[in-house]
């Protein structure tokens, strides 16, 4: 037998790797490239979906500031309706809250208006888990975080009190900057004792204007012929109020 006719018969006893074998290596490093698309994918939907989470009532109350359910309530009310304050009194018209009215007409949720630094997330974060946080105990016997000034909310951002409210993003004018007092003022010009003008000193907005409880005309304590719009209650009425603290 020649030496070319025992190669070519050795070649032949020789299995050759089949496609069938070599497929599965082929199809494993094409897999990567789905693998990683999948991760991302669930990566992306997860953080956008904790983004969601992060806007909602419900977020505050199981992360950073516990107890907060009575909060959450007031948020959750529609307007114009018998409801209940924070501190568990009964309010004949839910339309004076702000936390309801800017929910139902503008669809806000709680980082709308509350935009804590991040050093202020953190310094919170710790309090959480310390138990250094104050807290008031409503008529229910709740026990739910004491309430903030305007000035305390706006601390960390170094704004000035008026600017949690008058805002690009909230309370504007129509060219689109943000309103002033004077603005204000020109705003409730018709009003028969425009609550605008600073006639006695300086008056923060949250004198009279509250988020989770009735709204207060900080005019009607002297003056009898105050308007009060819908859902607001006079001075004398909130002293009336137990809320707890």
């Amino acid at each position: 037998m020649s030496e070319e006719k025992i190669k070519a018969e050795t070649a032949a006893e020789v299995p050759a790797t089949s496609t069938e074998e070599a497929a599965p290596k082929k199809k494993g490093k094409k897999k990567w490239p789905i693998v990683v698309g999948v991760v991302v994918v669930v990566l992306i939907a997860a953080g956008a979906g904790f983004w969601v989470w992060h806007e909602q009532p419900s977020f505050c109350n199981a992360i950073c500031h516990t107890p907060m359910d009575a909060y959450n309530r007031t948020y959750d009310q529609e307007m114009g309706v018998e409801g209940v304050d924070k501190f568990g009194n009964t309010v004949a018209d839910t339309s004076g809250m702000l936390a309801v009215t800017h929910r139902v007409t503008n669809g806000d949720t709680c980082m709308s208006c509350h935009v804590p630094q991040l050093s202020e997330q953190i310094t919170e974060g710790m309090n959480w888990l310390s138990g250094n946080y104050e807290v008031v105990e409503t008529q229910t016997g709740e026990l739910i975080p004491t309430e903030r000034t305007l000035s305390e909310l706006v601390e960390a951002r170094g704004i000035a009190s008026e600017e949690f409210c008058l805002n690009e993003a909230c309370h504007a004018n129509e060219d689109g900057s943000a309103m002033t007092r004077d603005d204000l003022i020109a705003a409730t010009s018709d009003m028969k004792r425009n609550p605008h003008v600073q006639q006695h000193g300086e008056v923060s907005c949250d004198q009279c204007h509250k988020a989770h409880r009735a709204s207060t005309n900080y005019c009607a304590q002297c003056h009898s012929d105050a308007d009060l719009p819908e859902g607001w209650i006079t001075p004398a009425e909130e002293k009336k109020l137990n809320k707890g603290n």
